[in-house]
């Protein structure tokens, strides 16, 4: 049978962007809260013997983690094929050692649980100080979208005088090739003054 695209709530938008784009089916899930809060989740669409995309930005990770990880155990327990995660957003990639005694490093933990559920992963600009790429973490594999270029392109098109501003010393990575693609000035809290 075909592929077919499920979304966690919140990010439909994305979802039906991604299966028009991919010609794929869009498939549907029921989530819902039980009155102590535990998730209670249904597939509406049969996934046997399916390839599966889940779409899910993992913004706020913490209200989305488990969630995630019971839609892949049921599509696995329904019989899927494949499972594969589009989260444009991979959060906790920040704790990527162990800074001061006791501390979790939750960049590992993460890519065990994600590696353990899915078959596959795709992201945008993971956040890389450390490692050099998600391989070394990740034990299946992943693909990386580098958003500068059409962030770049967007700027040079509509913006007469642009100013690129990170939030950040950790953005600068990101904010300078954008501002360098771009033909833009560029302001770095770590740096001073735009040069």
């Amino acid at each position: 049978m075909t592929d077919l695209l499920i979304s966690l709530p919140g990010n439909e938008a994305m979802a039906q962007a991604l299966a028009l784009s991919l010609g794929i089916e869009l498939g549907q899930v029921e989530l819902r809260k039980f009155p102590d809060a535990e998730t209670y989740i249904r597939l509406l669409s049969d996934v046997n013997e399916r390839q599966i995309v889940v779409a899910c930005t993992l913004d706020r990770p913490d209200d989305k983690i488990l969630s995630l990880l019971f839609l892949a155990a049921t599509a696995r327990e329904l019989g899927a094929k494949r499972i594969g995660l589009v989260a444009p957003y991979l959060a906790y990639m920040r704790q990527d050692r162990r800074f001061n005694p006791g501390e979790a490093v939750t960049s590992r933990q993460i890519a065990r649980l994600l590696s353990d559920s899915f078959d596959w992963l795709a992201t945008v600009d993971p956040h890389l100080h450390r490692y050099s790429s998600l391989s070394e973490i990740y034990r299946i594999p992943t693909k990386v979208v580098h958003a500068a270029p059409l962030i770049s392109e967007w700027i040079r098109k509509n913006v007469e005088t642009p100013l690129i501003i990170g939030p950040d010393s950790e953005s600068e990575q990101w904010v300078s090739a954008v501002a360098k693609e771009a033909g833009a000035t560029l302001y770095s809290p770590a740096e001073g003054p735009p040069r």
